[in-house]
């Protein structure tokens, strides 16, 4: 007989179950053999040779179910008087054999034990019993239900496992289908943005170059903030095709957005339209992930944007500083603001918490009791694994 290991519960229910079966088993002889005498030294072993063998039930139940039913043979031939109990292993055995889908086996072992046990019944040389037959034929009903409960538990399990293969299949339609729809989405909010946003951008690049050239054809000095504004565009093009690009990228394709690469770049950018910056960098930038240098790029971004919406004219000092395990980064003007109040916290200080807290940082803004603002972040040098792009 082939043997075939099978995966079976945890360890504390097997043994409790085999604690249970040796107990009864030996009560059950004892009783049975109070008027013999009692147990003798050698009937242990044979007792409890049932109840050890569901150690191994789960693993190869048809060599189990064969092994308690010899013992159940065994033992019912050697001690007659033991009580009804002793036939519990064979039953536990039978129960599991069915519950792994052995009916055929089980009923091939079962049977011709039920035969034997008949025929000895029937060949006393006193006749059968009336008791005797009783025993016997509760036995078959016990047999019958232990099969027909294995048989019971193991169609449960399938459709249990069903329900849970059908439940997942559905949350995995349902992600395919969330998916789909957002890619949808990205595909509508590009062309939404190629066909208003870029067309503006470009009209108004196209304009300052205009005016640039005509500027210069007269002989004049072209201003510093015609300068930046044409400069402005154009990068606000660069970033926007990109931006486009990604937008129609699938969400797990690399980008080439911007990092503190190119932290000089943009503070250049502030200073042509007028406000004077400083950068100071501290730290080497090595093992510091994509997502934190775009999320640290683009916080240092939006304060200069702010600075040049809501300041007057200002000196504006940037920090970056590279630490062990966290990114920090500072812009801080001392310019006054433009109005009585400090500016009202919009949807650009809101995007920078946003990227903060998407990487497991922090953002904090606030203004100087004199006038000026400062912004402050910190992130995590290794981004999460997890985190939104």
């Amino acid at each position: 007989m082939q043997l075939r290991w099978m995966p079976g519960p945890g360890p504390a229910r097997e043994l409790a179950i085999v604690g249970v079966s040796a107990v009864l088993v030996l009560v059950s002889g004892a009783l049975g053999s109070i008027d013999a005498g009692g147990l003798a030294v050698h009937d242990y072993p044979l007792l409890l040779s049932g109840p050890a063998l569901l150690l191994f039930r789960n693993r190869t139940p048809r060599a189990v179910l064969v092994g308690a039913l010899l013992s159940l043979l065994v033992n019912s031939a050697v001690q007659p008087e033991v009580g009804p109990h002793v036939a519990l292993p064979a039953l536990v055995a039978l129960f599991t054999a069915v519950n792994h889908g052995y009916r055929g086996f089980a009923a091939a072992a079962v049977l011709p034990t039920i035969g034997a046990a008949a025929l000895a019944e029937v060949s006393q040389a006193s006749g059968p019993s009336g008791d005797g037959l009783q025993e016997l034929m509760l036995s078959v009903g016990w047999f019958v239900a232990a099969g027909i409960l294995g048989e019971a538990t193991r169609q449960h399990t399938a459709y249990v496992r069903e329900v849970e293969g059908r439940a997942a299949e559905a949350r995995r339609t349902q992600e395919e289908a969330a998916l789909r729809r957002a890619g949808e989405e990205r595909l509508r909010i590009a062309r939404e943005l190629h066909d208003s946003l870029t067309h503006a951008i470009s009209i108004i690049k196209v304009q300052a170059g205009v005016a640039a050239h005509l500027t210069r054809k007269r002989g004049e000095e072209v201003p510093e903030a015609l300068v930046a504004i044409q400069e402005a565009s154009g990068d606000a093009t660069r970033e926007l095709r990109a931006t486009l690009e990604v937008l129609r990228r699938p969400a797990d394709d690399p980008d080439d957005r911007p990092g503190l690469g190119q932290l000089e770049a943009l503070v250049e950018r502030s200073r042509g339209a007028g406000v004077p910056a400083t950068v100071t960098v501290r730290g080497g930038a090595d093992a510091v992930s994509a997502d934190t240098d775009r999320a640290a790029y683009r916080i240092v971004q939006e304060a200069l944007t702010n600075v040049t919406r809501h300041a007057n004219p200002t000196t504006v000092r940037v920090e970056v500083s590279y630490e062990t395990d966290v990114v920090r980064v500072a812009v801080e003007n001392d310019g006054p603001w433009l109005g009585a109040q400090p500016p009202t916290p919009g949807t650009g200080l809101r995007g920078m918490r946003e990227r903060a807290s998407a990487l497991g940082g922090w953002v904090r803004a606030e203004p100087g009791p004199e006038g000026g603002f400062r912004v402050e972040a910190e992130l995590p040098r290794e981004a999460p694994v997890e985190a939104p792009t």
